[in-house]
């Protein structure tokens, strides 16, 4: 049998029941097969567009799972495709990925430019990228096989530069800090801005974006992306230039933060100035001390749970993007009638729903404070729900357990502290997204 007769026959097993019974099988390349058999059940939930081409040859495990996922590779091509129009006037529309691994971002990137170079140290991938990129219909991209610093020395100028440095060790163990990436960029910065008009540096969303900008130089930061995709937070992306005034962009004066969604194929995002620091009003906040605000308990003295769409109150919880942003102020500008309930509770109400809000939604049914006698009685007819607290002093378990409630079901309960120092609790009701 042939090594690609085996993996079409086995595509859709499971890879370690298979490792364990296909030794006898004579004429294959076992772990390549298994490779391949793997690379093909990723790139069907992660790369869709290379899973329909039969002939693509996938890398080892680890090389699967520090790639990255078609969703964002296509939105680093969507910034690029607007920076081209917006800041660049481009004397060769040229692109080297210095960090080209597996291939996806410079396949998706590389289509907006006419000439792409991957830089790869490993040999291996760089045959598997070469055959790849020819399976892909790439025309006018080379592979070059170096250092990526080495490369750096003597490669033309080009219009971006894209690296992803290496997140491990020398032992394999995940690292996050810039210094401790390989190659170095803070090290090759100064190279990276006289070889590229754009340089673009993905790291990992577990960096603070404060500390990366800090660590690479405020001066020349034009954009920093924070990308989530189905609300859990997957890249963090700097876009830096050795010269802010590339064009007469307003987004050239002040630099600006994304914090982007990617979900069911639909995009979400706020874009807020970096460095601005603006001064919180009391009156943003949700709170029996705030005459503008509105006497929640007396709005939802409601105890018919299915007429919950006619309660004029709302909970929203900002998504993954911006929860690490903090840029919770832009909501308030961006949503007028928008409250928080405290300053570290991360947690939004408003008496009108916002069908656009970035992140979850959800219709008010009952509001409690944690007294028994309130608590029982709010709780009537509740068997279960999806608990989660925002700056409040128990944890999700323990609150489970004080609820006596199990998991799951329609019902979401919010406990969190509001801006007076009380504890309280939201029992909510999901709302539908609409198209």
């Amino acid at each position: 049998m042939r090594n690609e007769e085996f993996i079409k026959l086995h595509e859709s097993d499971d890879v370690r029941q298979l490792a364990l019974k296909a030794h006898s099988v004579e004429g294959i390349d076992l772990p390549y097969c298994l490779d391949q058999i793997a690379g093909r059940q990723t790139a069907r939930r992660k790369l869709p567009s290379w899973a329909a081409v039969d002939s693509i040859v996938y890398p080892p495990h680890i090389s699967m799972e520090q790639c990255s996922s078609e969703q964002t590779a296509m939105y680093k091509k969507s910034v690029l495709d607007r920076l081209h129009s917006s800041f660049f006037t481009l004397h060769s529309s040229f692109i080297i990925d210095l960090t080209g691994g597996f291939g996806v971002d410079f396949s998706f990137m590389s289509r907006g430019f006419r000439r792409g170079v991957y830089v790869e140290r490993q040999e291996h991938l760089c045959d598997v990228a070469s055959h790849n990129f020819r399976c892909l219909g790439l025309e006018n991209v080379e592979v070059v096989c170096e250092e990526a610093d080495e490369y750096l020395d003597y490669c033309d100028k080009a219009d971006v530069i894209y690296l992803d440095p290496a997140r491990r060790d020398t032992h394999g163990a995940k690292t996050y800090a810039i210094s401790d990436c390989t190659p170095d960029v803070a090290s090759l910065l100064p190279s990276l801005l006289k070889k590229a008009c754009l340089v673009m540096i993905k790291l990992s969303p577990m960096l603070d974006w404060r500390k990366a900008i800090a660590d690479l130089g405020e001066q020349h930061v034009i954009e920093v992306h924070i990308v989530s995709v189905d609300n859990e937070c997957k890249e963090l992306l700097l876009l830096l230039s050795a010269n802010h005034a590339l064009s007469s962009s307003p987004s050239s004066i002040a630099p600006t933060l994304h914090c982007v969604n990617i979900s069911a194929g639909a995009l979400s995002s706020i874009v807020v100035p970096l460095f601005r620091q603006p001064q919180c009003d009391k009156r943003q906040f949700a709170s029996s001390d705030n005459p503008d605000s509105p006497d929640i308990s007396d709005i939802l003295d409601n105890k018919d749970y299915p007429a919950i769409a006619a309660i004029p109150a709302f909970l929203f919880e900002p998504n993954a993007s911006i929860m690490k942003a903090g840029c919770f102020d832009a909501l308030i500008d961006r949503y007028p009638g928008l409250m928080k309930i405290a300053p570290n509770s991360h947690l939004f109400i408003s008496t009108t729903e916002i069908s656009d809000f970035p992140g979850r939604g959800f219709s008010i049914i009952k509001t409690t404070s944690m007294n028994k006698r309130e608590l029982r009685s709010a709780l009537v007819g509740i068997t279960s729900a999806n608990i989660s607290t925002r700056n409040f002093p128990m944890s999700v378990a323990e609150l489970r357990k004080r609820l006596k409630l199990r998991e799951g079901g329609d019902i979401y309960i919010f406990a969190t502290t509001d801006i007076n120092g009380a504890h309280i609790i939201y029992i909510c009701a999901k709302l539908s997204k609409k198209k």
